[in-house]
């Protein structure tokens, strides 16, 4: 596809050098953080004390938002700061010896006020957004601007919504989550074989029963789909309801070797905000023990097309009108609707 910004050069050959550029952690981040709140979702009151014991020990609290600017929406009003459900904003960190790195995965996880579901919005990375302080630029660079508080900033000027707390993470525990539930059953729109970056895995489309390395080559590959980095994402989000949904079956949940290895993986290198504390994640656990599969949904944030920057860089255009439906969605604790007019299929 060619550039839609008038007088700007073809964005593939760009996009293809920015595929090679991506790293393995990066791009499993979302489904083991995910993975995570799937877990504590469907585990309940029977493990919480086990996990809380295993959060407990594994993740770092080394996340510091500093002070809290207010929020406005776009027209101004102040955002209520209770009331309306909870913001987690789960990060995919691509850090690099030297480099302060760029978050890939950038997830907005919506829990409404009567606990009732899992709302999960997939922000691409390529989305050119206004960074404060820094101007207009792809959203993913805010983290590597100015980390966590930047990019949460960022993300709340561009909803006007509050972010209540940040996860992040770039371990590589994802292969062994999957073989702890014996592997899991997903559905591909299309299909992808050993010529891409998934390595030489081939996946059909359709339904597959994936180990763990397939797992691994189904939520990495991206060359080979029809939209890339906006295929995979979906890609991702089906695999992690998935594993979601494998993770909390009856006989999962009562086996105690399984909830060890798997909470174990999916918690061993995460990154919390201070705010976040074991308690406040088995508070969550507790809220949240009626949710069920069909109750967590997911979709891509509103975009318009491709470009290119005036740098040169390939985007992903905002659509503004879509940006500001969701803001307002969250805003009012109304995802149930705008899920039902903008889901991804």
């Amino acid at each position: 596809m060619g550039s839609l910004i008038e007088g700007l050069p073809d964005t593939q050959e760009t996009r293809r050098e920015q595929k090679r550029r991506d790293r393995r952690g990066s791009r499993r981040a979302l489904i083991v953080m995910l993975s995570i709140f799937g877990l504590i979702v469907g585990t309940g009151v029977a493990y919480v004390g086990y996990l809380a014991f295993t959060v407990g020990n594994n993740i770092d609290q080394g996340i510091d938002l500093g002070e809290r600017q207010p929020v406005t929406a776009p027209d101004g009003e102040p955002v209520a700061e209770t009331g309306t459900g909870t913001n987690f904003l789960v990060i995919g960190s691509d850090t690099r010896p030297g480099d302060a790195g760029r978050s890939d995965v950038i997830v907005l996880v919506h829990v409404p006020e009567d606990n009732s579901a899992v709302q999960m919005i997939h922000f691409p990375r390529d989305l050119y957004v206004d960074i404060p302080g820094r101007g207009k630029n792809k959203i993913n660079a805010a983290y590597a601007f100015g980390r966590e508080p930047l990019l949460v900033q960022t993300m709340e000027q561009l909803l006007g919504v509050r972010i209540h707390h940040v996860a992040r993470t770039d371990f590589e525990g994802f292969k062994n989550m999957t073989d702890a539930v014996g592997g899991v059953r997903v559905y591909a729109e299309e299909a992808s074989g050993g010529e891409g970056n998934g390595g030489p895995v081939v996946i059909k489309k359709g339904w597959n029963d994936l180990n763990g390395e397939q797992a691994l080559a189904f939520v990495r590959e991206r060359y080979t789909l029809s939209e890339g980095d906006i295929s995979r994402g979906r890609r991702q989000l089906a695999f992690i309801k998935a594993l979601m949904l494998e993770a909390t079956k009856p006989e999962n949940i009562a086996n105690p070797i399984t909830v060890a290895k798997f909470a174990n993986a999916a918690t061993e290198n995460l990154v919390v905000d201070k705010g976040l504390t074991t308690r406040a994640m088995t508070d969550y656990a507790i809220a949240l023990r009626n949710v069920r599969g069909g109750d967590v949904v997911f979709a891509t944030a509103p975009f318009s097309g491709y470009g290119t920057s005036p740098q040169g860089a390939s985007i992903d255009i905002v659509d503004e009108a879509g940006m500001a439906e969701l803001g307002e969605a969250l805003r009012t604790d109304s995802m149930d609707t705008y899920l039902d007019v903008f889901v991804t299929p």
